[in-house]
């Protein structure tokens, strides 16, 4: 599902220039878990934004089902991102002034799907994810927690086929933390690629494989046994 080769991203200003990516190298299989850890600044969430086409890199090859995108314009990376890919960020990017019900439905809408169609994916995620009886609320009624639960019922309700978590549970005590990743394993074992950066080995323990980055390079790949 994803590849890259000899991936570069290169950040420059008026007078500093910051290599985050340094011919990284790496492809997951669709229906994988892969866990990207390393210590602060090592390029995890550069990484990640590449992967999710929220950015390009500077040098490199990066194939999504097998089509090479590294060149893909705004407009096209979006187009491609819609209904394939969703995110979940540890800040949780809610819209404050939508509900709960209204920041689920958002990815449906930008698809144009029905308004019954809608209604019912919605109302199905939510149930799913077991936040249905908060849907008329707005993100700052919420705990943590429970934000994170909308955050993910909005990353899947388009059903995508790949899901990108950038410290999902980050900003979680450790019960709630549990229960993310408890999501995010079982929504894997429903046949959903899931890729998370995470400075949690608990978190990178749930994975099939963990990959270490250090200053822009991997430097390791760990293949795990999931029992």
């Amino acid at each position: 599902m994803i590849k890259t080769i000899d991936l570069v991203k290169i950040f420059r200003t008026d007078e500093v220039e910051t290599t985050a990516l340094n011919k990284v190298n790496i492809s997951v299989d669709k229906g994988e878990f892969v866990a990207i850890m390393g210590p602060s600044g090592c390029g995890k969430s550069t990484l990640l934004n590449i992967l999710g086409l929220l950015d390009t890199p500077t040098r490199g090859q990066y194939f999504f089902n097998d089509i090479e995108v590294s060149t893909y314009r705004e407009r096209q990376r979006t187009s491609l991102r819609k209904g394939n890919i969703g995110f979940v960020f540890q800040s949780f990017n809610l819209i404050d002034e939508l509900t709960v019900y209204e920041n689920v439905e958002l990815p449906l809408l930008y698809l144009k799907v029905s308004a019954s169609e809608r209604k019912a994916k919605v109302n199905d995620v939510l149930e799913r994810m077991k936040i249905s009886h908060r849907k008329k609320h707005f993100p700052q009624q919420l705990s943590g927690g429970q934000q994170q639960r909308v955050a993910i019922a909005r990353a899947v309700v388009t059903r995508p086929q790949l899901i990108l978590a950038d410290e999902p549970t980050g900003n979680l005590d450790s019960a709630n933390g549990e229960e993310v990743m408890a999501l995010l394993t079982e929504l894997n074992a429903e046949g959903t690629t899931i890729v998370i950066v995470t400075h949690s080995p608990t978190d990178a323990d749930k994975a099939h494989r963990i990959v270490q980055l250090f200053d822009g390079h991997i430097v390791t790949e760990n293949i795990r046994q999931i029992l």
